[in-house]
């Protein structure tokens, strides 16, 4: 729902059916079809090593691309090495960059109020992700204007959905190789469906637990805060207070022992000559 007048208008949330109806799918797929697959048929060590594979492409593709440098632009890197990138994030069904990243900059200029569209003083439930199920009043286009200027982040948006299908079919057609139908199947369930759920949850725990538990050395302005432990599950981006701080540093973790792979990724980028422009210590939002 676009807001065409003030931003914080006082209208409704419209309920969201189909992110309702996904998350659905993913949470049962999860916790009941796959116990219930493994119990009868089990899986591969294939099936356990792909879904541990895919997991870090996709988490990465949020990281590193949706986060960092769509959302941030934390560095600059090549329109192959973009589309790349974006494309694995496409496979964690977080929307499209051009969305996730509109949201992300609306929750940077409007932390904690009305506006934020994870709110965490709304509770954990909305701020994990509650706030999914419904489309706010307040997204408003002024979020997306830089964002629509990216010809890749417009292409990824454009072809959004078969980017996501691919990402269920690649576990599954590996599988198949692998092991037959059973091998299909197998790898489908714990590298697809499994592997997002884990993805999905892994992200909506920085916008609820960071902003709930753990200390704010770097700023109390907003209610963000560091969780090292956080960070082992999401690829870095528990140190949030910095990040709030600091949002187009291209580390979240500063310290060189932070656990940080999605910084590390970068820089790794840059000494390759596939990332340049790699920005620290900038406190503006994107």
């Amino acid at each position: 729902m676009i807001a065409t007048t003030s931003e914080a208008t006082q209208a409704e949330d419209v309920f969201e059916p189909l992110n309702f109806a996904l998350f659905c799918a993913i949470v049962i797929a999860t916790l009941v079809g796959i116990p219930v697959y493994g119990y009868y048929v089990g899986f591969s060590l294939f099936d356990w090593v792909l879904s541990f594979v895919m997991y870090i492409v996709t988490g990465m593709g949020i990281t590193v691309g949706y986060h960092r440098l769509v959302s941030h632009q934390s560095f600059e890197c090549p329109n192959w090495v973009k589309a790349s990138i974006l494309v694995a994030g496409g496979w964690a069904m977080q929307n499209s960059a051009l969305k996730w990243g509109a949201d992300h900059i609306r929750h940077h200029a409007k932390t904690d109020e009305e506006e934020d569209p994870y709110n965490a003083t709304k509770g954990f439930w909305h701020s994990h992700c509650g706030w999914l199920f419904y489309a706010t009043p307040y997204r408003s286009q002024k979020y997306e204007i830089r964002l629509r200027r990216d010809p890749v982040v417009m292409w990824q948006d454009r072809y959004y959905w078969p980017i996501v299908v691919t990402g269920l079919l690649l576990p599954f057609f590996l599988g198949l190789w692998h092991g037959g139908w059973t091998g299909g199947i197998g790898a489908f369930l714990l590298g697809g469906l499994f592997r997002m759920f884990m993805v999905l949850n892994s992200t909506f725990t920085i916008n609820s637990l960071c902003h709930m538990v753990g200390t704010q050395p770097h700023s109390t302005k907003d209610s963000s805060r560091n969780s090292w432990l956080v960070s082992f599950v999401s690829f870095g981006e528990g140190y949030h207070n910095f990040h709030h701080a600091y949002a187009r540093d291209y580390r979240n973790g500063p310290k060189w022992y932070n656990f940080d792979p999605s910084k590390w990724i970068i820089f790794t980028l840059s000494l390759i000559g596939l990332a340049s422009n790699l920005r620290r210590n900038d406190p503006t939002v994107g």
